[in-house]
């Protein structure tokens, strides 16, 4: 009876064990249940979140510095005037709160200049520098800080002469950087922000100002000194950018970069292309002096749908039969310069800018100019840039 009983005890013993080895297995297997009102869960989804960016590479971001507004000081705090190009681009990286949360990032100085005096030889030294870190595995992203004068300007000319598909990101500010509210930093991190984003690839050149996302051949300056100054007027901005926070509209659909025929690889010089604006009682003699100063091309601001008066038309006829380029664009701030409307171009062997205005078909036309002086080759090319 004894056995017996110790038989029974034995088996009750060994379920006992099972079952509980069996509960705790469950317990390990089971998801962990929601906490109770005021109790601390260990493990919560937003840290695993910061986990996991932590464990992501942050983008290497190179600043390239040029000068500008956006580096620019006062030499009397209320006062309105200030010197641009007076910081470093080691200033302006520190003077951004947090911006090394971002990307990693390092500066360097490839000039320090106002962007009214920007040249074709500061052009073709940013150019080099920056397809040089482009091509490198250890760089992922450029930002070029610039003054706004001509920003739009430079961002073109590196849209159709870089060779990468890796972000290049253009940024200024309308205040300089001692100014009550300068909006530079906030500029600069946004900046910084597109460029170490993902989605910034394959974008081409982009301007970054005021929480917006602009691409390099839409975007002009159209207020003097408003922050809201820069615009896309035919096509709109190419997203918004707000605390580094982005969202991303249609892709350009022109040839930029990768896709553009144009190099300055080994150029020290571009063609000399000049501007002229036209206006009520225009006269041939400013037409006859850039010609004989060695004007290889020619864009006219011309009124309306690019036009000029009859003895301008006359002069530029006359050029253009001897290999001088002319392209017919307009002084006003929106609109497309169509071919053939108004003025017969394929008569008069003219190329229409289209969407581009003259600052921008002066940048086209000095690339096109390398290649070629044939205006229907050139006209292709407005097409498709």
């Amino acid at each position: 009876m004894s056995g017996s009983k110790h038989s029974v005890w034995g088996v009750v013993c060994a379920l006992g064990l099972l079952l509980t080895g069996a509960g705790i297995a469950a317990q390990q297997a089971a998801p962990a249940a929601p906490p109770t009102p005021g109790q601390t869960q260990t493990s919560s989804a937003p840290e695993k979140d910061k986990a996991k960016e932590q464990e992501q590479p942050k983008a290497s971001v190179r600043i390239l510095a040029t000068g500008g507004t956006i580096a620019g000081a006062q030499g009397n705090p209320q006062g309105y005037g200030y010197k641009a190009g007076t910081f470093k681009v080691e200033d302006l990286i520190k003077s951004v709160p947090n911006v090394d949360k971002l990307a990693k990032l390092s500066g360097e100085q490839v000039a320090n200049i106002g962007s009214q005096d920007m040249n074709d030889a500061v052009w073709l030294k940013l150019a080099k520098r920056t397809n040089e870190l482009l091509a490198s595995p250890e760089v992922d992203a450029v930002v070029i800080t610039h003054g706004t004068d001509t920003l739009e300007e430079t961002a073109y000319f590196l849209d159709l002469v870089v060779k990468s598909n890796k972000p290049v990101v253009l940024v200024g500010s309308m205040r300089p950087a001692t100014a009550i509210s300068a909006d530079g930093p906030g500029n600069l991190y946004d900046a910084v922000a597109v460029a170490a984003s993902p989605d910034a690839k394959g974008r081409g050149v982009l301007v970054v100002i005021n929480d917006e996302i602009h691409a390099a051949r839409n975007v002009t300056k159209t207020n003097t000194t408003n922050v809201e100054t820069f615009r896309s007027p035919n096509r709109g901005p190419s997203g918004v950018v707000n605390t580094g926070k982005i969202s991303w509209f249609e892709k350009m659909d022109k040839r930029h970069t990768v896709d553009s025929e144009f190099s300055v690889v080994g150029k020290d010089t571009l063609p000399r292309v000049d501007v002229l604006y036209a206006h009520a009682n225009m006269s041939p003699d400013l037409i006859d002096a850039a010609v004989k100063n060695g004007a290889r091309g020619l864009v006219i601001a011309g009124v309306g749908d690019g036009n000029m008066t009859q003895p301008a038309l006359d002069a530029l006829t006359k050029y253009a039969k001897k290999g001088v380029v002319v392209v017919r664009s307009t002084r006003l701030p929106s609109g497309l310069v169509l071919r053939n409307n108004e003025i017969n171009d394929d008569e008069k062997g003219f190329v229409a800018s289209g969407e581009l205005n003259p600052a921008k078909s002066r940048v086209l036309l000095q690339l096109a100019l390398q290649e070629t002086k044939d205006p229907a080759r050139i006209q292709r090319m407005f097409q498709e840039y």
